[in-house]
């Protein structure tokens, strides 16, 4: 394979101005839902009552407004895991297809903006495992709960009854307080995740590969929030160390393959070794240009394969990259991160 340095990618952290600007014109409330107050004393009352409940984007993440640095895993929540039962567990799992399964949050009090109890409804959504997500429009709505939230760190969880047959998901969660709003919500959850602190997305799959066994499959969906067609890559990266004797394949299917051949093949670390079929080195890889038309929901199939010897577990990261306006320059938006251990899947 031929491996080309990865361009920069930006992600919605470090873009202000005109970006924010245009996400603000196309927010399902027409308008900011957050920031100023009104003059007198309604505004100090208002001042005065301001809460701020956080979940962490990231582990170093303190609820600043907006989060986000350069490929920051801001998808894959340290405060959010699935666990097997209504017992915390110890790490996040995949949730078991059929079974009822229990989504366990830390929601933090408080945050930078506001401070006392805080009193909401905690709210779960799940799409397919994938890059992009369109808010609402991809997201299926799971449970919720109310609560009040004191100073401090407090630990909840809703049921997940009958998991659907798909069996590899997104989450997202949404803390929804009369005195904690949302800056503003548009379409892109990328956007919506790291400008509101009260939002925490959780992209993490495990693949249990057995060494010399046969490829695992995962699913992963793509999607494009733009009014008008786009192209957005797959980038390859790990998150800590190099993974050897990981082989990866990647399925386009026959549609979203054609569209890249007819873009040109472009991608660095990438061959063609099937119909639909591209190998990607898992160190450093870009599928580039996949056109995605408006309200597409492509699903492409990831084939994962570790050799003898290999060293495990190491963690894969698997972004969409894109712009988040029309003609804008791409950055992350979203991704899932594998983490590969033995077993079998």
């Amino acid at each position: 394979m031929t491996t080309a340095s990865p361009r920069l990618f930006r992600t919605a952290g470090v873009l202000f101005g005109a970006v924010l600007a245009t996400l603000l014109t196309v927010s399902t409330s027409g308008a900011a839902l957050g920031g100023g107050v009104g003059n007198g004393s309604e505004a100090g009352a208002a001042v005065s009552a301001r809460t701020d409940v956080f979940m962490k984007d990231t582990a170093s993440d303190v609820g600043n407004e907006p989060h986000g640095a350069i490929y920051s895993s801001f998808f894959n929540s340290p405060d959010v895991k699935i666990c097997p039962s209504a017992i915390e567990c110890a790490s996040h799992t995949n949730p078991v297809v059929g079974s009822t399964s229990y989504i366990f949050v830390k929601l933090r009090n408080p945050g930078p903006y506001g401070s006392g109890i805080s009193s909401g409804t905690l709210r779960a959504y799940y799409t397919t495992s994938g890059g992009a997500a369109n808010w609402p429009a991809h997201w299926t709505p799971i449970g919720s709960k109310s609560l009040p939230v004191a100073p401090g760190e407090t630990v909840t969880s809703i049921a997940w009854p009958n998991v659907p047959s798909i069996g590899h998901f997104c989450l997202l969660l949404r803390w929804e307080s009369e005195t904690d709003p949302m800056n503003f919500e548009g379409t892109t959850t990328s956007i919506n995740t790291q400008y509101n602190n009260n939002l925490a997305w959780k992209n993490a799959n495990t693949v249990p590969a057995t060494p010399g066994g046969p490829p695992v499959d995962r699913p992963y969906a793509l999607a494009n929030a733009l009014p008008v067609p786009a192209n957005f890559d797959l980038v390859f990266r790990p998150a800590d160390q190099a993974a050897p004797n990981l082989k990866i394949l990647v399925d386009l299917g026959p549609e979203l393959f054609e569209r890249w051949v007819r873009a040109g093949r472009a991608g660095d670390g990438v061959r063609v070794v099937g119909r639909t079929q591209l190998e990607v080195d898992p160190n450093k890889a870009q599928i580039r240009d996949l056109l995605i038309n408006p309200e597409e929901r492509p699903v492409v199939k990831l084939s994962f394969a570790v050799g003898e010897g290999g060293q495990k577990p190491y963690v894969l990261q698997v972004l969409q990259v894109g712009p988040a306006r029309e003609g804008g320059e791409k950055f992350v938006l979203g991704g899932v991160d594998y983490t590969i251990v033995s077993g079998r899947g």
